[in-house]
């Protein structure tokens, strides 16, 4: 398979590793919120929803985003998926996941707990998408 702008090849069955690291992100950030450590937590749900979208590319397309900005994880996930009201909206919770990391990694803001209560929500309602996915 040629390698697309932005994009690297991999086995297909190598969706079960990216799952795999995508809930030890999950699990953690879990913790994190129990240890009231919100700036970790926000930036382990950002991560975790990244990692879930890299298992449902991988495993539908045999790729998986390499460009500069997780906006390209966001356009290969939608280039794999057949159009949905469904994925319409897991798409737009990954795209306000990705928008929050960008405030604390970039810019230096802290969460509060209530962005990161509001983060976790969105990681919810992604992962549930993903693993309907993952899980046919």
């Amino acid at each position: 398979m040629a390698k697309r702008a932005g994009r690297k090849s991999i086995p297909r069955g190598r969706y079960a590793e990216y799952q795999r690291v995508a809930e030890h992100f999950f699990d953690a950030a879990k913790d994190s919120i129990a240890l009231e450590y919100w700036t970790a937590a926000g930036v382990l749900i950002v991560h975790a929803a990244i990692a879930y979208a890299d298992a449902v590319s991988v495993q539908q397309s045999g790729q998986k985003s390499a460009g500069e900005s997780h906006e390209d994880a966001i356009a290969l996930l939608d280039s794999v998926i057949a159009a949905s009201d469904e994925k319409e909206k897991a798409l737009n919770q990954l795209r306000r996941l990705i928008e929050e990391k960008t405030k604390v990694s970039y810019l230096g803001e802290l969460y509060t707990p209530a962005q990161t209560k509001d983060l976790w929500r969105r990681l919810e309602r992604f992962r549930a998408w993903t693993l309907s996915i993952l899980n046919r």
